[in-house]
């Protein structure tokens, strides 16, 4: 564990410990999570906050079932459970604070201000066959799909949901993949949660057939 003293005993940056601020353990994890640009795993709130894992864990249940609107059913005066307009979710292997999903319009209306920001019909189908098939290469995708996929996984990479993962051994294309904020965004954990509608995409299992020169 980090020392805090500074050279004559004296806290170092004067920085006060977790019990002598506003909500303690969990008021610090709510603080870090509120900044964090993706899922904090518990081992990283336990690194920094020097605290044991099986204590993080035990506050961030905590902490979500608060924002669920669970309360002391004891207490005469909390009132019925009313959830908050956020939640904490465990997701992509950590936790993060969302906007409740039943107030997504209006979250859209504010964030997008009218502007569109939903995915095409073909790039939602050419990003089904990443998912599913990946890593795999533009060709691939562009021979289960029956049609160039070039400028479509561009714009996926752009939005973030799509990365280059390797080349292939043979031809040495680029391979793709899905992203840590595609997870996010379909609310999984990993891709090993995907719904097995693989068969139901054409052409899927006969993706072998094809080599990175069809396109």
């Amino acid at each position: 564990m980090r020392d805090a003293s500074g050279p004559a005993g004296e806290p170092d940056g004067g920085r006060a410990s977790l019990e002598e601020l506003p909500g303690g353990l969990k008021g610090a994890i709510e603080a870090i999570l509120m900044v964090a640009d993706q899922p904090v795993t518990e081992a990283r709130l336990a690194l920094v906050l020097e605290r044991p894992a099986a204590q993080v864990q035990e506050a961030l249940v905590e902490l979500q079932h608060e924002y669920d609107g669970y309360t002391d059913a004891d207490s005469p005066v909390l009132g019925p459970a009313v959830p908050r307009g956020f939640e904490l979710r465990s997701i992509a292997g950590g936790w993060r604070i969302f906007s409740r999903q039943h107030f997504s319009s209006v979250v859209a209306d504010f964030v997008l201000d009218g502007r569109s920001a939903r995915l095409s019909q073909a790039a939602l189908e050419t990003l089904a066959v990443i998912a599913y098939r990946q890593p795999v290469s533009r060709a691939r995708v562009s021979a289960i799909r029956g049609v160039a996929v070039d400028s479509v996984v561009r714009t996926l990479v752009q939005r973030g949901l799509v990365v280059e993962l390797d080349a292939d051994p043979v031809s040495g294309a680029a391979r793709y993949g899905t992203t840590t904020l595609f997870l996010e965004r379909v609310g999984l954990g990993s891709v090993d949660e995907l719904p097995r509608i693989a068969p139901h995409l054409p052409g899927i299992e006969s993706l072998g057939e094809y080599d990175d020169t069809t396109f």
